[in-house]
């Protein structure tokens, strides 16, 4: 009983030692509180991954079904800075816009931003009609083309949000809308590959 009552009072002790750290979104973000981590050392706070939703972040709730991953690059004080290394869109969303006796053409592209940032999203074309496989070529062929150019013309920060907001996905709609009638675009997840980064400090 008394080792019991030994080994808890360590454990109470060892919690009391740790710290709270309020974590924060990237500043395209409007640098939004997104949730707290606790640790014993700010050196491992670094490289954790928090998820929330575009909603909670915008307080725009129609964007629940939207998925955001962040990993705090810098801790100061008891804040951690995070950026963007991802997204996606729940299933049961997804499952809610394919309809039968149409198309679902995904197209994954990897990309380089304007300041050199690898990002490799997914984007998902829900087509009117059944699409032949010369249309679904030609549609991820624009896709491509018309993801590549935008990259490479916009900051990441930038292209970053204007992809999660739905922006770029209304771009694309406009691009192969011509080519088959398409009755839907999302981009539907996105991961950033390692690369460059710009240190950020609290303001």
């Amino acid at each position: 009983m008394a080792a019991r009552r030994k080994q808890m009072k360590r454990r109470v002790e060892g919690w009391k030692a740790k710290s709270w750290y309020n974590v924060y979104a990237p500043d395209s973000f409007d640098r939004t509180y997104i949730g707290y981590t606790i640790s014993g050392d700010p050196e491992t706070v670094r490289g954790r991954v928090l998820q929330t939703t575009l909603g909670e972040i915008t307080n725009d709730y129609g964007k629940q079904h939207i998925k955001m991953r962040f990993k705090v690059q810098n801790v100061a004080g008891d804040a951690g800075y995070t950026e963007f290394v991802g997204h996606e869109i729940t299933k049961d969303y997804m499952r809610g816009l394919v309809k039968r006796r149409s198309s679902r053409i995904d197209t994954l592209v990897l990309l380089t931003t304007k300041d050199g940032r690898k990002v490799r999203p997914t984007v998902t074309t829900l087509t009117i009609n059944r699409a032949n496989i010369s249309q679904a070529h030609a549609i991820r062929a624009a896709i491509a083309e018309f993801m590549k150019k935008k990259a490479a013309e916009t900051e990441f920060e930038r292209f970053v949000k204007e992809m999660v907001m739905g922006d770029v996905a209304r771009d694309i709609f406009k691009e192969v809308k011509t080519i088959y009638p398409v009755r839907r675009v999302e981009i539907i997840k996105s991961k950033i590959e390692e690369g460059p980064r710009t240190p950020r400090v609290a303001a």
